[in-house]
């Protein structure tokens, strides 16, 4: 009589044991998803900065590093007086560009070497003012007259030098694929804005090889793309008929769209008026080049070429039209960023538990 409730027991406890490791389950899970969720909200935070904000300054003013308050864009007399020349860091087909001195921070002072450029400087000068935001470098200043430029200086250079940082002991953490996907995202970033830009749908013609394109970017110290050269930055107006051509000259390569290159065959020779312009969707077909320059040989970067198999694919259609938006390709790697790291952390979570 006594050993009934003995027994009883025995049956019980096994039914009641599973319901620890089962809450302990669900804890972690719903902890691991609030991890997620923080991270991935403060990540889209900062991708989704207004486009407008650089730095919270009205049209025309600036401020940059620890200052609080705006300053106007600098003027040719303040330039003179107050911007010291230090060396000569680069020199292209249309400007010289001087690493400077203004109240003892680093800028950069472009000044025209071409005068038969002039059109071409003062385009970009006219885009850099017009597009100042969280893509594009910040304008300090101008002299329309002595065609003269003051930017921010970002010691990390352009994009062309971004391997060499990465193998700087100082810099060796950044170089995963989670952080060289997300310096492919703000590049798209870039595109998708200049494709919407205030001043309507614009084309980086500056872009006939990698070289070229990852001239025309800087590496921010915080690791964001930034363009920096908008000298030749046409304007695509579809419903006045108004298309572009990037150049005079014959283009030539994989690199550049099918539509770029000449299409009568070697048998007739190139000529500019014959030529037919084309639209914004030759920025698109350079999309995965350059993002496998990014991407790199790194742990975990095939793995990252294999979910972008699809969208890049999209961008190397023949036909223009069939090709993805700026901002559809944009979306296909923050969804690919998200999917990676949650598959990510999944095996962590497997080991905890």
């Amino acid at each position: 009589m006594e050993k009934k409730p003995h027994f009883v027991r025995r049956e019980f406890l096994p039914r009641e044991v599973p319901s620890i490791p089962l809450a302990l389950l669900l804890a972690a899970v719903l902890l691991l998803n609030a991890l997620l969720y923080l991270y991935l909200n403060k990540f889209y935070i900062s991708l989704g900065r207004v486009e407008t904000d650089h730095g919270l300054c009205p049209f025309g003013h600036f401020k940059f590093g620890a200052v609080k308050n705006c300053s106007p864009w600098l003027s040719c007399e303040a330039i003179n007086r107050e911007v010291r020349k230090l060396k000569c860091v680069g020199e292209g087909a249309v400007k010289k560009v001087f690493l400077s001195e203004w109240k003892e921070k680093k800028v950069v002072l472009s000044q025209l070497t071409n005068s038969e450029l002039k059109e071409d400087f003062l385009h970009g000068l006219k885009m850099l003012k017009a597009l100042q935001s969280k893509h594009v470098v910040r304008l300090l200043g101008y002299c329309e007259q002595q065609f003269t430029i003051l930017t921010e200086y970002h010691p990390l250079g352009s994009l062309r030098s971004l391997n060499e940082t990465l193998h700087i002991p100082k810099y060796r953490s950044m170089n995963t694929w989670h952080r060289r996907l997300m310096l492919a995202i703000d590049y798209v970033s870039v595109i998708r804005y200049l494709h919407s830009s205030p001043l309507g749908t614009l084309v980086m013609c500056d872009s006939n090889d990698l070289e070229k394109v990852l001239s025309q970017y800087l590496l921010t110290s915080d690791f964001h793309v930034l363009v920096n050269d908008l000298d030749a930055l046409p304007l695509v107006n579809r419903s006045a008929g108004r298309l572009v051509k990037c150049g005079h000259r014959e283009l030539q390569g994989e690199f550049v769209a099918p539509e770029q290159r000449w299409p009568y065959g070697e048998d007739v020779p190139f000529e500019d008026d014959l030529m037919p312009p084309y639209d914004e969707k030759t920025d698109i077909w350079k999309i995965p080049d350059v993002s496998n320059f990014f991407l790199g040989h790194v742990e975990g970067s095939d793995i990252v070429r294999l979910h972008l198999f699809d969208i890049h694919a999209a961008c190397k259609k023949k036909e223009p039209a069939e090709r993805p938006s700026a901002q559809e390709v944009l979306d296909t790697y923050r969804k690919v960023l998200t999917l990676l790291i949650q598959e990510a952390a999944m095996p962590g979570t497997r080991e905890m538990l």
